[in-house]
């Protein structure tokens, strides 16, 4: 994992939604263990119940199952429910935004308009 740090938000946060890009991005898959505490504290700098405490959010959220002595592992149906979170969070948070950029912009009909699904550049 990276060890830049964005101040804007906790690094525990920051470390939480590295592992949930590494899952939607398929690198980490069903079943498969997370990083140990150690070895992600240890690269990226950070102290270990930082890392923990990320963890242990994944775990509150239904991702991540923990097996005493083995580690924390990717739930069944982690990527799902990240995927149904994430769609809906674009559509209330992004959407709104982009889509009103793109009516101010008048490039509706340019980036819907031509059928085939990309955009037709524009002569002028």
């Amino acid at each position: 994992m990276d060890p830049e740090w964005n101040d804007s938000q906790p690094i525990y946060r920051q470390i939480r939604d590295r592992v949930v890009a590494m899952i939607l991005d398929g690198l980490l898959k069903e079943g498969d263990p997370l990083p140990s505490v150690r070895n992600v504290a240890a690269d990226s700098r950070v102290n270990p119940l930082t890392v923990l405490k990320a963890y242990q959010q994944l775990e509150g959220d239904g991702l991540v199952d923990k097996k005493r002595g083995l580690g924390m592992f990717v739930k069944s149906g982690a990527r799902d429910i990240l995927l149904r979170g994430e769609r809906q969070r674009f559509l209330t948070e992004q959407w709104p935004e982009v889509h009103a950029t793109i009516l101010r912009l008048g490039l509706a009909e340019q980036l819907l308009g031509s059928g085939s699904g990309r955009a037709a550049p524009k002569e002028g």
